[in-house]
């Protein structure tokens, strides 16, 4: 294996999902994830990338539900890079105005993502570990690099913006590279983080539907997009279900689906949960 990464396991098979994980919250969502993955029937590899910090035991169950664990460094990126892209810098230039981050969240450690592409698999469907998937997305890896859905959950003029919480991949030690010589070049600075830096390497990335990662703001702000029958990943971004938040009252549903495969109990079918309107 490449540089930077140490798996647990050989690769089972050449199409794999991916998530990653840095702290013990987003183990708790990575499993509830897996476990939705093998709900869908999919046979293909689930991998979860995840920094040194994250305790063993948090990583447990994670290895229960089948995943290949792959230890991930922080990419090898200059002092000012870091300094630029510090926590309390990054969110006093580029604050989150529409919602709320968790605590925990590090701007640095989204930058891992990247390494996916030092992964040994043929093709990648990376998956935000704050995602369900609910119906299966198999065909996805027979899409070509770059895909991802537009950035929706406010208005109609998101739609020119992608998010980076699902997308396609084929894993290249020349993209990595190539990537790493862009991420860093002088004077950088990626606004939000792996999400800026990715539109910004892929132009011309390949939409997906909305459907393919929805976001769960489309539950107040975009009522008329809903479709509980269409939706294929549902993801929490801004705040998360494993936490107590102020708009939890309003995303109740959606919480409680997520608790559902999170707890391992009977997971409703999503066409008979009730819509935003209800």
């Amino acid at each position: 294996m490449t540089d930077g990464l140490r798996p647990a396991a050989p690769a089972g098979g050449p199409f794999a999902y991916v998530t990653l994980v840095t702290n013990a919250d987003f183990a708790l969502g990575a499993a509830a994830l897996l476990r939705s993955l093998r709900a869908t029937g999919t046979r293909a590899d689930l991998c979860v990338m995840h920094t040194g910090g994250v305790a063993d035991a948090a990583l447990a169950p994670l290895r229960d539900h089948g995943a290949r664990l792959v230890e991930t460094d922080l990419l090898p990126t200059s002092d000012a890079f870091n300094t630029a892209h510090a926590k309390d810098r990054i969110h006093g230039i580029a604050p989150f105005t529409k919602g709320d981050k968790p605590a925990f969240h590090t701007p640095l450690d989204n930058f891992c993502k990247l390494r996916l592409w030092q992964l040994d698999y043929e093709r990648v469907v990376f998956l935000d570990a704050d995602t369900l998937v609910l119906q299966n997305i198999d065909r996805l890896f027979e899409y070509p690099e770059f895909c991802a859905a537009p950035n929706v959950y406010e208005s109609l003029a998101d739609f020119h913006r992608m998010n980076s919480g699902v997308f396609t991949a084929r894993p290249a030690p020349v993209t990595f590279d190539a990537m790493l010589a862009r991420l860093d070049a002088p004077g950088a600075f990626w606004r939000r983080t792996d999400q800026t830096f990715l539109q910004d390497f892929f132009p011309d990335w390949h939409g997906l539907p909305v459907f393919d990662n929805m976001l769960q703001y489309v539950w107040f702000n975009l009522p008329e997009l809903w479709n509980w029958r269409e939706i294929r990943v549902l993801h929490f971004q801004y705040e998360k279900p494993w936490q107590d938040h102020a708009k939890a009252d309003r995303l109740r549903p959606l919480i409680d689906l997520w608790r559902a495969y999170a707890k391992g109990e009977d997971v409703p079918a999503p066409a008979t949960l009730p819509g935003p309107t209800s």
